[in-house]
């Protein structure tokens, strides 16, 4: 992925962290945001694509990543308390998992990247419909009974 600058809004530094708030993070600048369809993103990620940012000065704030050296020169880090993808780091680059955003609006996707591994399920994934709203009620219901373990989308 090319290392170039981005027009990401950025009104400050820009936080972060695994789902479980052991690792938290914070970048003082965003770059191109990307979707990358390689077959090492879909099985660290364990979907389809990764979707993320190049990171520019980065803060651990909690804990630290661990690291699984994915390639000979590419390295993946990520939460050992509950497994969350956080960065991808390569020749110098940094980038972190949009997912893994307390705000991931903040990274748009801008390219998609290792086009030909993508799965071929992906260009219909937007046009798949919504539950019909009798069914969308029950989710919503449902989601509310759930007591979340996961960390809030903020620093704690």
């Amino acid at each position: 992925m090319s290392q170039t600058n981005s027009t990401a809004p950025l009104a400050g530094p820009v936080t972060g962290g695994s789902q479980c708030g052991a690792v938290r993070l914070s970048i003082e600048r965003l770059g191109k945001a990307s979707i990358c369809h390689c077959r090492m993103c879909q099985k660290a990620f364990g979907s389809l694509f990764a979707l993320l940012v190049e990171a520019y000065d980065i803060t651990w704030t909690r804990g630290n990543r661990s690291i699984f050296h994915s390639s000979r020169t590419n390295w993946r880090g990520f939460c050992s308390a509950c497994g969350t993808p956080l960065p991808y780091e390569f020749d110098g680059v940094v980038e972190i998992a949009i997912g893994a955003l307390d705000n991931p609006d903040l990274a748009q996707p801008e390219v998609q990247v290792n086009a030909r591994y993508r799965q071929k399920c992906f260009h219909g994934l937007a046009s798949l419909p919504e539950k019909p709203p009798e069914l969308r009620q029950a989710d919503e219901i449902w989601n509310a009974s759930v007591e979340s373990n996961q960390h809030p989308d903020k620093c704690t």
